[in-house]
């Protein structure tokens, strides 16, 4: 069912009869993609909690097991997959070494590096979180039937090419 009025229906209104000679239309999406935005970061942080991590923390594990074995990176490319810092890396994996979900081991090809790898916990963890996730991805799209999300993707996907992103 798909609802006749919303909150960003009502603020545009508002806007249009404060501003009519602004074309607030551009409201209609970014607010919607907005509030969606911030309602979908706190469901998806909700599962991460449940396994003890953080936003920071999942995307160093994903980062690693997508990887694949042996389940290690060095820490700049693990900065180019997450696409944070090196220093917000740092604090992450800290917080990873800090729980025993991962080490920081030689590099077998350079004996000077360093690289990070999932401990046999971290693999455990983030596989069971990265299930948890994806389940309810598919809960929080639901709502939308598989020709409404190809549809959505290929919007998003057009869209974010056009800002770069």
């Amino acid at each position: 069912m798909t609802p006749t009025s919303d909150r960003v229906d009502n603020l545009t209104s508002q806007w249009e009869a404060e501003r009519p000679d602004l074309d607030v239309s551009p409201m209609q999406v970014i607010g919607r993609l907005h509030r969606l935005a911030d309602h979908l970061r706190e469901e998806l942080l909700a599962v991460y909690r449940r396994y003890g991590l953080g936003e920071g923390e999942f995307d160093i594990l994903a980062a690693l097991r997508r990887a694949g074995e042996p389940f290690a990176a060095a820490p700049g490319e693990l900065a180019r997959h997450t696409m944070v810092t090196s220093g917000a890396v740092t604090k992450r994996v800290d917080r990873l070494l800090a729980s025993g979900l991962v080490v920081r081991d030689d590099d077998a090809d350079d004996g000077r590096a360093r690289v990070i790898r999932l401990t046999p916990a971290g693999r455990r963890v983030i596989d069971e979180a990265f299930t948890a996730h994806i389940a309810n991805e598919q809960r929080l799209l639901a709502g939308l039937d598989a020709d409404q999300r190809r549809a959505l993707e290929a919007l998003l996907r057009t869209w974010g090419a056009s800002l770069g992103v």
